[in-house]
């Protein structure tokens, strides 16, 4: 009798460690699971925040100009981190940096202007730069529109565009004899035709072109 109350004594030891043992199987795992969940550093979220909030990202392919608004920061520096406006003479001004050259520049490389001005003042500075309005860029329309004059440049528009933003045509338009003057890089001019009746219509086009900074449609 003795013998089995023994066995049976052992047995619920056994069974009571090897709970014990699970258990702080378990719980290790989790710990070690939690351990892995690391704190993103400055840097991550910096580059996190850029992601979401500049639509350009830092691919090199927008070039600051001048009258585009900047939005400037520099990480746990409020006082510093501010919106400006590129002047005309394409320069910024912010505290500690004074005035910096900006137009001609990409965010990304005016970001490693400002933190080297910064270094003088502040340990490791983590410099955002993102373009809050792009002023810059724009096109011209002249002739027989509604609204003549410059215009902001969006990135996709095209001339079909460009007389929808100006207020379409007036009465005596010559909508077949319609054309884009475009400034090449060596300093010579392009004509480029646009028909608008073969356009609405589905016509050749390709003659709906992207606007360029700086073209000017000519409607005669």
């Amino acid at each position: 009798m003795n013998s089995n109350k023994e066995s049976m004594w052992i047995a619920a030891m056994t069974s009571l460690l090897a709970c014990l043992f699970l258990s702080s199987m378990l719980y290790g795992q989790n710990t070690q699971g939690s351990a892995q969940v690391a704190t993103p550093s400055k840097a991550e979220a910096q580059t996190a925040a850029k992601q979401d909030s500049d639509p350009r990202g830092h691919d090199n392919s927008y070039v600051i100009g001048n009258d585009d608004m900047l939005a400037v920061n520099v990480w746990k520096e409020a006082e510093i981190s501010r919106s400006v406006p590129v002047r005309s003479d394409g320069k910024i001004s912010l505290p500690l940096v004074g005035e910096l050259q900006a137009a001609g520049r990409t965010p990304f490389k005016l970001e490693q202007d400002i933190a080297e001005r910064l270094k003088n003042y502040i340990s490791d500075p983590e410099v955002t730069v993102i373009v809050q309005q792009i002023n810059s860029q724009k096109f011209n329309i002249m002739g027989q529109v509604v609204k003549p004059g410059s215009y902001p440049l969006a990135s996709a528009t095209t001339v079909l565009d460009a007389i929808a933003v100006a207020g379409g045509f007036r009465d005596f338009a010559k909508k077949k004899s319609i054309y884009v003057l475009r400034q090449n890089a060596d300093g010579t001019q392009l004509h480029i035709p646009f028909n608008y009746k073969e356009v609405i219509k589905g016509q050749n086009p390709s003659q709906n072109v992207k606007l360029q900074p700086r073209d000017t449609i000519v409607v005669p």
